[in-house]
């Protein structure tokens, strides 16, 4: 039942001041201005937090959950932008696009996961903010472990310099691609067009522009064995892509209940013959312009063995 692809773990911010992040707007298509007062924003996104991380472990998976009470990171419900980790003990720590986002960067997190996990080392390319590269994690990043392969749409968040040194460092193939929403705007984050599941891919390939590349990824997809759902762009702007694969009790596939509704019954079938689906009810978070995926940093370490006394 465990999967390489599917981490039994997972680390999220809770969020005590929530909200829109205007530094991050203008090339994020997916934001939408609430009509509440702040207070009432970010107290919602707060309980819709809770029940997340409820659900979550109810279905078995861990949740490390850490509280950010400061009010300079309104993004910080979005950890997978700036950590990833990978098997074999290896963290990544990111460089990131906008200015207030790099206030995200919280070493106890890191030191958890050196105390709780089989960490060797810890890749910090966060100094390259200085240079202006940026490269933010499993969101510029939608990274096939079993394939070894880094799917990354061309934006200001993906460097390609990075993203090769990233890719040697750890042990990665880069296939990159351009990619359009339906009013031409560039995609911003990899991981709203697409997610890999271990026998499945969730993605729109009609938005990627080059129709060559389009079918090279979806050949790419299929020859690591993977059924590919093609999602249309309208399932992508309800965050259909946005999902990720777990291993709780079962086996699960975490989405938002925007998500669920968009799918069609088909598109479920095919993912209900490998994992069971988790709908969490996120439509505040979602105002900041990610999903589910967004709020999860898998972890894909092994736990230290508990010391008994």
């Amino acid at each position: 039942m465990s999967s390489l692809q599917a981490p039994s773990a997972v680390v999220m911010i809770r969020p005590h001041h929530f909200c829109s992040n205007p530094e991050t707007k203008g090339d994020n298509a997916f934001q939408t201005l609430a009509n509440t007062s702040a207070t009432a924003t970010a107290a919602q996104a707060l309980a819709e937090f809770d029940g997340a991380v409820e659900a979550l472990r109810g279905a078995g998976v861990t949740v490390h959950v850490f509280d950010d009470t400061g009010t300079e990171t309104p993004d910080s419900v979005f950890p997978n932008n700036w950590f990833s980790t990978h098997a074999g003990g290896h963290v990544a720590v990111y460089p990131m696009f906008a200015k207030n986002r790099r206030k995200e960067r919280r070493w106890d997190v890191i030191e958890l996961l050196k105390r709780d996990y089989r960490v060797q080392d810890v890749i910090d390319y966060s100094g390259l903010e200085q240079d202006g590269l940026s490269l933010e994690g499993t969101g510029a990043m939608v990274l096939d472990h079993i394939g070894r392969i880094a799917y990354t749409v061309k934006s200001n968040r993906a460097d390609p310099v990075l993203l090769e040194r990233f890719c040697t460092h750890f042990n990665f193939e880069p296939m990159v691609f351009e990619a359009k929403d339906e009013a031409d705007r560039d995609v911003y984050h990899t991981n709203v067009l697409m997610g890999i599941g271990t026998e499945y891919a969730l993605i729109c390939l009609d938005m990627i522009v080059d129709p060559a590349r389009r079918a090279e990824v979806a050949a790419r997809l299929e020859e690591t064995g993977r059924r590919v759902i093609d999602l249309t762009p309208g399932q992508i702007a309800s965050f259909a892509g946005n999902a990720l694969e777990l291993t709780g009790r079962k086996r699960l596939l975490a989405l938002s209940s925007t998500a669920l509704a968009a799918l069609r019954p088909d598109q479920i079938s095919v993912i209900e013959q490998s994992v069971e689906l988790l709908p969490l009810t996120i439509p505040t978070i979602e105002t900041a312009g990610g999903s589910v995926r967004c709020m999860l940093a898998g972890i894909h370490l092994s736990p230290r063995e508990r010391k008994t006394a």
